[in-house]
Formats: structure tokens, sequence, C-alpha cells
């Protein structure tokens, strides 16, 4: 395995705030976890979108919202109202769930246009968008298929979970998934991420990354290992 240091996996982290019964000091303290270990982003609710956006100003922690979550059974419409609405709020990336039951029942046409609607709305402002399949609920085939229509939609990244589904995250999906598409698609794992040996596994197989509620616990394993007490 190819050496790391604390940043590196910090960067790999959205912080995740999207419990529903998360009150406001909740996604205070949240986004202070987020800055205190600089990771890559936090990923919260739509409405928290503008007070994390006031809390993390001034520093690198990017901040992401949900769209069509958990379930991705929104109307397309609605989708592209709550990515634009999170963008003006200030997201900077957006993680969309697809419609699980119309890539199960093979409209794959409707899969396709559902997320280019919400990838040309992105990407017009400069916003990446992560494509959540919500792997629990597919084949393997249709894993590869959703894919391959996430990329060709023109999506930053394929996840593999909401993480309030009933599975999450495992090594054999993000293997598939990252053979599925090309090197310009990143690869996210959500669910299940629990520890810092299990971020350096994600990691290992091409996750660039992943989502955590652990975060503290990943950053402060991962600097005792390094020789450090704490981190900052």
């Amino acid at each position: 395995m190819v050496d790391y240091t604390c940043q590196d996996i910090a960067k790999m982290i959205d912080h995740s705030l999207l419990r529903p019964d998360l009150t406001d000091e909740d996604i205070v303290k949240g986004c202070e976890i987020a800055r205190k270990y600089n990771v890559a982003s936090v990923c919260c609710r739509p409405s928290d979108v503008a007070l994390a956006k006031k809390l993390l100003e001034g520093s690198e922690v990017k901040v992401g919202a949900v769209v069509g979550f958990p379930h991705g059974t929104h109307k397309t419409e609605t989708k592209v109202f709550e990515a634009e609405q999170a963008i003006r709020d200030g997201a900077e990336e957006l993680d969309m769930v697809i419609h699980i039951g119309k890539l199960r029942s093979r409209d794959f046409e409707y899969v396709k246009r559902d997320i280019q609607a919400v990838v040309e709305v992105a990407h017009r402002h400069g916003v990446i968008v992560k494509v959540i399949l919500e792997n629990c609920y597919l084949t393997d085939e249709l894993k590869r298929i959703g894919c391959r229509l996430a990329e060709e939609a023109g999506a930053d990244f394929v996840k593999t979970s909401t993480g309030f589904g009933p599975g999450g995250a495992t090594i054999e999906d993000l293997i598939l998934m990252r053979q599925s598409v090309s090197p310009k698609v990143q690869v996210k794992a959500a669910g299940g991420i629990r520890d810092l040996d299990a971020a350096l596994k994600v990691r290992e197989v091409g996750a660039t990354r992943f989502g955590a509620t652990r975060t503290e616990e990943i950053m402060e394993e991962c600097y005792r290992r390094k020789g450090k007490e704490e981190c900052c």
C-alpha cells in the first residue's frame, strides 16, 4: 500500500451531517470538526447549506448538499430546483440519488436524463456532482449500467450508497464501480466507513472520497499511528 499522510486521509472525507434528527447545534459541531481536520467537505441536508457555508467561511472545506435524498424518487424538475437552491445557498458539491426504481425497471433513458439535468445545472456553476446508485438494491449488471449512465450524463463521481439503505459500501462494489467508469470519473464510498483501516481499504481499491460520521475517530487514529498525539 502506498504510504499516506493524515492530510491525505482528511481530503478523502466528506463529513456527513445528514441524520434527520440533527439540531442546529449538531451542525455547528460537525462543521467545527470538519474545519479542525481540514476534510474535503461537509455533506449536509439542503436546509443546512447556508448555515454550513457561513460556519466554514475562510476554510478550505467545501460545502456539499444532497439532492433527491434519500430515495431518489423526486421528479427530475424537483431535483433540478433543489440543486439550484443548494447552489444559491453556497453548495460547491452535490450528491444526487438516481431514481432507483427506474434503473431497476431498465428505463435507462430516464435515469440518464435525470442525472444529466442536475449535472447541467451544477456544471454551469462550477459545482461537481456525485451520483448515488444505492447498490444494495441493484444487481452487479445494474451497478455497471448505472455507472456508465452516470458517466455518459457527465457526472464527476459515482457513489455506492446513501448510508440510509439496508447496505453500504463494499470492497467488491468499489472494485466493480472503478472498473465500470473511465479514469475521469471518481468513486466515492458511503455507508460503513467507521475506522482508519476501512478508510485505507477503500483508498487501496481506488475510491478517492468516502462519507463518514466518525471523522474525529478516524483522524485521531491516523495521527496516533503517525506518532502524533493529536491533530492541530
